[in-house]
C-alpha cells in the first residue's frame, strides 16, 4: 500500500464515504508499522460534491482529459496572438465542450449514487473554465484529486461570456465607401454606434463577471477553510475513537487477567487451608502417640 494508490481510491469514493475509508486505510498503515504513511493519508482532505464530480470525469472518462487540456492551450495561445478567427472557433468549441462535460459529470455522479445540485454543476463548469485559462489549474484537475472547485480566473473575460474578441472591421474601407456614396454613410454611422454600444455592454458584462467570480472565489475559500476545520475535528474524533477502542481492549484484557489471578489466589488459599488442616491433624496424632497411657 502506498499514498498514490490510497489517494486514487479515496478520491473516487462518494464524499460521504471518504472519511470512513480514510480512517480504515490509516489503521491498516499503522498495523503494518508505517506510521509516516498513516500520517500522510490522514492529511488527505474530503472533496466537496462538485470537486468529487470533477474528479469522476478524470477517473471514469480519461479520454475527455486530453481534449480539454489541448483546447486550453489553444485558447491561451490564441489570446497571446490576438488571433480573432481562431478565438471565435475555439470559444465555440469551449462552450460546447464545457456544456457536454458538465452534463457528463452530473451523469457520472448520478450513476455513482449521488446526483449533484445545480449549484454544484455550476461549480463544475467554473472548474472547467479555470482549467482552460490556467495551466496550473489544468494540472491540478488532471490529477483527479480536487478537494474544492476551482474558480475561473479573469484571463478570458470575453471567453467566459461565451464570446471572443473580433478583429477590427475594415472601417477605413467602409468610411471610404461611405464618402463615395451618401446612401451608405448613415448605415456606416449606425453600425459604428451599435458596435460602440456592444463593446460597452461587453465591458460591463466582463466587469460584472469578474466581480461575481471574485465573490465566488472568496466564498469558496471561506467554505474550504470551514470544511478544513470540520475535517480536522472529524479526524481528531476518529483518532480519539480509535484510542478509546484500544484503551477498552486493554482494560478488558486487564480485567480478564485480574479475574484469572483472583481465581488462582483462591485456589492457592484453599490449598493452604487444606494443608494446614492436615498438618494440625498429624501433629495431634503425634502428640497422642507420644503421651504414655496411664
Amino acid at each position: 500500500m502506498d499514498l498514490e494508490t490510497v489517494a486514487d481510491e479515496l478520491y473516487r469514493l462518494r464524499p460521504e464515504e471518504f472519511t470512513a475509508a480514510r480512517a480504515a486505510r490509516m489503521a491498516e498503515a499503522r498495523t503494518a508499522g508505517d506510521r509516516a504513511l498513516a500520517d500522510r493519508i490522514g492529511k488527505l482532505r474530503r472533496p466537496s460534491l462538485s470537486a468529487w464530480a470533477g474528479n469522476l470525469l478524470v477517473h471514469e472518462s480519461p479520454g475527455e482529459v486530453e481534449p480539454l487540456l489541448r483546447l486550453g492551450e489553444g485558447l491561451r495561445q490564441a489570446h497571446r496572438d490576438l488571433d480573432g478567427a481562431q478565438l471565435r472557433e475555439l470559444s465555440r468549441q469551449q462552450r460546447v465542450l464545457i456544456t457536454a462535460l458538465s452534463r457528463q459529470a452530473g451523469q457520472l455522479a448520478a450513476q455513482a449514487g449521488h446526483p449533484i445540485t445545480e449549484v454544484a454543476r455550476h461549480e463544475v463548469e467554473n472548474t472547467l473554465r479555470a482549467v482552460l485559462a490556467d495551466p496550473d489549474a489544468a494540472r491540478e484537475w488532471a490529477s483527479g484529486r480536487l478537494v474544492r472547485p476551482l474558480a475561473a480566473g479573469t484571463g478570458f473575460p470575453a471567453m467566459a461570456e461565451g464570446t471572443a474578441p473580433t478583429p477590427p472591421r475594415p472601417a477605413a474601407k467602409t468610411s471610404k465607401a461611405a464618402r463615395s456614396t451618401g446612401a451608405s454613410k448613415a448605415a456606416a454611422a449606425e453600425r459604428r454606434r451599435r458596435l460602440t454600444q456592444a463593446r460597452k455592454e461587453a465591458d460591463r458584462a466582463a466587469r460584472e463577471l469578474r466581480t461575481r467570480e471574485k465573490a465566488a472565489a472568496t466564498a469558496s475559500r471561506e467554505a474550504f477553510a470551514a470544511k478544513k476545520n470540520w475535517d480536522e475535528a472529524q479526524q481528531r474524533v476518529s483518532d480519539l475513537t480509535a484510542e478509546l477502542q484500544h484503551a477498552r481492549e486493554a482494560q478488558q484484557q486487564a480485567r480478564s487477567a485480574e479475574q484469572t489471578a483472583r481465581e488462582r489466589a483462591r485456589t492457592a488459599d484453599r490449598g493452604v487451608r487444606e494443608a494446614r488442616r492436615k498438618a494440625d491433624a498429624a501433629a495431634e496424632e503425634m502428640q497422642r502417640l507420644e503421651t504414655p497411657e496411664p
